[in-house]
């Protein structure tokens, strides 16, 4: 259902100001489920609201300014795209609220990466919606227990996050379908094992656009973690082929930062109306992706890693 309209701006900064980070961490434990006092240094920025932002058709941005999550719309219901941390979650609700709709109509949440700054919120999305939760099995097992796997590059510094309490598994290429909506999971791992990027199709008047919501593919680790020899260089390099193959008009990303979203928004707000839209934007982004695996693979060879 959608609400009555509002001013965009107010109603999605009416909220209160973001959490300090005790407040955003509390309740929150480490690797293995002990107690972790999180030194986030990215935490504050990740918690500075944006208002909602329509992408294209019933494509809205409504997530922080330097954290995505995206709500796709349709009369039958809406799915929406990652969760943020769990600091964000009241903030993402205000946007739905703001942009004209109702979080009760969303009907299920998908997610990029099960890192607590994407998945972090989903669980209190989860019960303020009543949404359905939908994952691969890599990150369906880490949502449901909110707890960091030991294969996850990132491991050995990552944080813990509220557990989902209801998460269905579905496989790689499967479609989550609301109404007309048809959202399709494809694998696209390495910076974390269960990486997924989403695509679907998004019309505005008689203009259908190929959107893609690809999963980050930063060769990042922490701890002894070494790509070399790992799993991981396999993941990523099936993941970069296939971004680079999907069809693309729109490309966003868990970090909007990491493909100018907001240079592109402000572009075509200031009257360039195909600013947003790139078709070469996915295959440049893989690209981009494999240079930075291999200049890490070369970092580790050359011994340049702690």
């Amino acid at each position: 259902m959608r609400l009555a309209p509002r001013t965009l701006l107010a109603a999605a900064l009416a909220t209160a100001a973001p959490a300090t980070l005790a407040a955003q961490t509390e309740g929150l434990s480490g690797i293995g489920g002990k107690p972790a006092e999180i030194r986030c240094s990215m935490c504050a920025d990740w918690t500075v609201p944006h208002p909602p932002v329509r992408l294209h058709g019933g494509t809205w941005y409504v997530g922080m300014r330097t954290l995505s999550a995206l709500l796709v719309t349709s009369p039958q219901g809406h799915i929406l795209l990652d969760g943020g941390l769990p600091a964000n979650a009241p903030q993402i609700l205000a946007n739905i609220r703001a942009a004209g709709f109702d979080p009760r109509d969303v009907k299920v949440i998908v997610n990029s990466h099960a890192h607590f700054d994407h998945a972090g919120g989903i669980a209190a999305l989860q019960r303020a919606t009543g949404a359905e939760v939908v994952a691969l099995d890599w990150s369906a097992r880490v949502l449901r227990r909110g707890i960091t796997r030991r294969d996850d590059p990132q491991a050995s510094e990552h944080f813990d996050f509220p557990a989902v309490a209801r998460v269905r598994t579905i496989a790689d290429g499967d479609t989550v379908r609301v109404g007309a909506l048809a959202l399709v999971a494809h694998r696209t791992g390495g910076h974390t094992p269960g990486g997924t990027t989403w695509t679907w199709r998004s019309c505005e008047s008689d203009r259908c656009l190929d959107v893609v919501y690809a999963d980050s593919q930063t060769p990042i680790s922490t701890g002894s973690f070494r790509y070399t020899g790992s799993s991981a260089v396999r993941l990523f390099a099936a993941g970069h082929a296939r971004i680079a193959a999907l069809a693309c008009d729109l490309l966003v990303t868990p970090h909007p930062e990491a493909t100018r979203l907001w240079e592109r928004v402000a572009q075509r707000d200031a009257g360039d109306p195909s600013a947003l839209y790139d078709t070469t934007a996915c295959r440049r982004y893989a690209e981009s992706a494999r240079a930075a695996l291999a200049t890490r693979l070369a970092r580790e060879a050359a011994g340049e890693l702690p």
